[in-house]
């Protein structure tokens, strides 16, 4: 069963999200911050980082660099609200990963973890 790390700071909206990605049959640890996910990253094998992007203390394109130096092989898929945030390709946010707009309806979040999940592995390095 993947397993996905999930960085969210609105509690409600990470209580949510846990649910409806359980559902879906995959493993979720869910975190309030960006530096709570890193310790979690660097001791465990996690398949996707599901990480809002704008959060206290790291945020979450800071956390995705991180991640890709500690475990280049994971996912990364980023969650939003704000829809002026984007990525290119100076922003730092590793290769391959994803954007999803909030607000979002659960089933498109879990038909894009599916498709990442179906999706070649592409390596940060």
């Amino acid at each position: 069963m993947p397993r996905i790390l999930l960085a969210e700071d609105d509690e409600s909206m990470r209580t949510f999200l846990v649910r409806a990605i359980e559902r879906a049959g995959y493993e979720v640890t869910a975190v309030d911050r960006g530096t709570s996910a890193l310790p979690h990253i660097a001791g465990g094998d996690y398949d996707l980082l599901l990480t809002d992007i704008v959060m206290p203390e790291m945020d979450g394109i800071e956390l995705a660099q991180r991640a890709a130096a500690l475990a280049p092989r994971m996912r990364v898929m980023f969650i939003t609200g704000f829809a002026a945030v984007a990525l290119n390709a100076g922003s730092g946010a590793p290769a391959g990963a994803k954007v999803l707009s909030k607000p979002f309806h659960l089933r498109d979040l879990v038909a894009e973890i599916d498709r990442l999940f179906a999706e070649p592995v592409v390596s940060a390095s």
